[in-house]
């Protein structure tokens, strides 16, 4: 079954999708042995891995980096690749060698973020056999036109609008659409005006898939924490209290003990003349 039409399919069964975000090699192993749908290698990449306030800073090798990482050691999962600030923007045939080294490091598919002067690229990729899923409502690459990164969808023009952004990357043969920041009731209007998933990142319980950062819901970003972010683990506490402990044990010499201290053979000499 096509990758269309398994993402259709789960729809049309009513399943809810999963996507988490991973960067390396270590979280990827993890996330590989879970329940997540897919592992999406995001441009926030910039900002949770590389200490960046923004999305810009992201560019096609650093995705690449990350991807090639995730890939290792996600080796079973479906993993999208975003397409970084204005990696998409310079022309065709520079989209598209930074589709090919997106696809060559591991990805499985593209997100793309907004709509309007993609047209061409969604369909190009689509025609190619290249999954891309197209990104609308809050669009953090663009926080500089759109004012910071603020909730869409707030007027009815606004939610119309966007609805139509989804009906137009369908079209274009998306075959997913994510959804950021919007009322609840956009994200259920823009789920009943296509026949893809919709995959939320705050956009209320009625979309067909929700996405979350992984540094996010395991607590370890502590300087920001959006709205519809959930906390299942306070990690930043939980490594902070391992490595002090681990001080603790180096200062009182509990550590290295005999079990983690290497013995000499037999035939050696415990003291040398």
């Amino acid at each position: 079954m096509s990758v269309l039409n398994n993402f259709k399919k789960l729809k049309a069964e009513g399943k809810k999708i999963v996507v988490v975000t991973s960067y390396d090699y270590w979280s990827a192993k993890i996330l590989n042995d879970t329940d997540v749908n897919g592992i999406l290698i995001g441009d926030c990449s910039s900002m949770v891995m590389h200490g960046h306030e923004d999305t810009l800073n992201s560019d096609v090798e650093m995705i690449a980096m990350h991807t090639r990482a995730v890939r290792k050691g996600a080796k079973d999962k479906f993993l999208i690749a975003a397409m970084p600030f204005m990696a998409n923007r310079k022309g065709m045939k520079e989209a598209m060698d930074n589709v090919e080294t997106l696809i060559k490091a591991g990805a499985n598919a593209l997100k793309i973020e907004g709509v309007y002067g993609n047209e061409e690229l969604y369909a190009h990729l689509s025609q190619s056999g290249i999954p891309c899923i197209g990104h609308i409502g809050l669009t953090p690459s663009h926080h500089n036109m759109i004012g910071g990164f603020k909730v869409q969808g707030k007027t009815i023009e606004a939610e119309l609008e966007i609805v139509e952004q989804a009906k137009k990357l369908e079209a274009l043969g998306c075959i997913a659409v994510v959804l950021e920041a919007v009322p609840q009731h956009v994200g259920a209007a823009v789920r009943d005006a296509v026949s893809i998933p919709v995959v939320g990142v705050g956009a209320g319980i009625e979309v067909d898939g929700q996405a979350l950062v992984l540094q996010d819901m395991l607590g370890f970003s502590t300087d920001f924490k959006p709205k519809f972010v959930r906390t299942y683990m306070y990690g930043a506490d939980l490594i902070k209290d391992a490595v002090n402990q681990f001080a603790a044990d180096v200062h009182a010499e509990a550590f290295p003990a005999a079990k983690e201290t290497y013995a000499p053979a037999k035939t050696q000499l415990l003291k040398v003349a």
